[in-house]
């Protein structure tokens, strides 16, 4: 009789602990369990889920769960950062920012929202994002804003730099993969795995010819030369950070997954343009067009308006935009073209023609550059220096030093927090 107590209390321990398990293993599958704990403050699974579809639908490079996993702890270093500095926002202050915000993209707040709540995202996810970047900007400015001080001299020696800045030019591989519907997911999971199995450029080629579906694969992936100024910007940010023979984390990109390998990196004489304007042609093909016969037709973008004669206007679409504004496939396919050449895109239901019409380099300063004034240092010699935009560039180096001391800030608030993933 005792045995049998003995026995029953054992099992009742089991069975306690293992529903304690299973407890445990539905909590933190729980939308709201811990993805992620700093200094004591939660990163939700929800946040984590509602951070990714944000930069899904903004269409960020990068691996989207490692992007928001770095953005939102990024977002709690810096709201504690701001809390110890006593600095806050107002309300008004956050939704004048998401205001401008919304207007990058031609929209107002409320619509802005509305277009986040049909893929998924929660109003609020929006607000906290707006609401973080104004709390570090404040923290920014208020820690380093009197320390940045740009004087003639430094002007100057920016302007001779300027002048003889070498034309980078980088040698991909690239290996693309399309993505079906929504279903990004599993395709990122797939990119994974072939980038922790590419450990050499053979390798890689190997995977290119197996699973990518751009016309490079035939070569292993093998791109030509490309100069970083005809890459979208977003892209060279992720490319100049690795190493030869390294491979990128997945880049999520309309309708498809990119990786690329770093195969080479050369400096040319010439010099880089600040910017480049690209003008392009996209063709619907109908299906009566062999788009052997368009492309053998159509030496330049001139040659395609014959061609589209009859028929709808929406069809052939003529744009013309600075690099960093074209939409990320578009803008990988333009940065492999010469002006006169074009690829053939499958579209899902029908075959696109893009043709890149003309590629223009801008030499000017960064427009973006002038968003957070800088104290100056004014000099006499400074009224017979010849009339170029020096307070432009005295503040586009001002922010160049603005984003150095934060970025090391932020490195030093996440070196010294407790972080903790599950």
């Amino acid at each position: 009789m005792k045995a049998a107590r003995t026995l029953g209390a054992a099992l009742l321990g089991v069975s306690l602990a293992a529903m304690g398990a299973v407890m445990a293993t539905a909590q933190e599958g729980s939308p709201f369990a811990p993805r992620m704990v700093i200094n004591g403050q939660t990163v939700t699974n929800f946040e984590m889920e509602q951070r990714m579809l944000f930069l899904r639908a903004l269409r960020a490079p990068g691996d989207p769960e490692k992007e928001a996993l770095k953005a939102l702890m990024r977002d709690r270093l810096g709201a504690q950062a701001a809390k110890d500095l006593g600095i806050s926002v107002t309300a008004e202050q956050v939704k004048e920012g998401m205001e401008e915000f919304a207007a990058r993209a031609n929209l107002n707040a409320e619509q802005f929202t509305q277009a986040l709540a049909q893929e998924g995202i929660a109003p609020e996810t929006f607000r906290d994002f707006v609401s973080n970047g104004l709390l570090w900007r404040e923290v920014v400015r208020s820690k380093f804003g009197q320390q940045i001080r740009i004087s003639e001299a430094q002007i100057d020696r920016a302007l001779a730099e300027n002048a003889k800045t070498p034309q980078v030019q980088v040698l991909l591989s690239e290996l693309i993969i399309p993505v079906q519907g929504d279903a990004v997911s599993p395709v990122l999971d797939q990119a994974r795995a072939i980038k922790a199995e590419t450990g050499s450029e053979a390798s890689f080629a190997s995977a290119a010819r197996q699973y990518s579906a751009a016309p490079s694969a035939g070569r292993g992936g093998r791109l030509d030369w490309i100069p970083i100024t005809n890459l979208p910007p977003a892209i060279v940010q992720k490319v100049l950070t690795l190493s030869p023979g390294e491979v990128s984390d997945p880049i999520v990109v309309p309708q498809a997954v990119v990786l690329f390998q770093l195969n080479g990196i050369s400096d040319l004489e010439s010099t880089m343009p600040a910017q480049v304007e690209v003008e392009y042609a996209q063709f619907a093909l109908p299906p009566n067009l062999d788009p052997a016969t368009i492309r053998q037709q159509a030496d330049d973008c001139g040659d395609l308006y014959p061609l589209a004669r009859g028929l709808p206007a929406e069809q052939l679409r003529v744009t013309k935009q600075m690099m960093g504004a074209v939409p990320q496939d578009i803008g990988l396919e333009l940065a492999k073209l010469d002006p006169g050449e074009s690829v053939l895109r499958n579209r899902g239901g029908y075959n696109e023609l893009l043709m890149l019409c003309l590629r223009t380099g801008i030499p000017e300063a960064d427009p973006a550059a002038a968003e957070i004034p800088v104290t100056t240092e004014e000099s006499e010699a400074a009224e017979d220096k010849p009339a170029v935009d020096r307070e432009a560039l005295r503040n586009q180096l001002g922010n160049q030093q603005l984003t150095a001391l934060a970025e090391a800030f932020m490195e030093e608030l996440r070196s010294e927090a407790i972080i903790e993933e599950r």
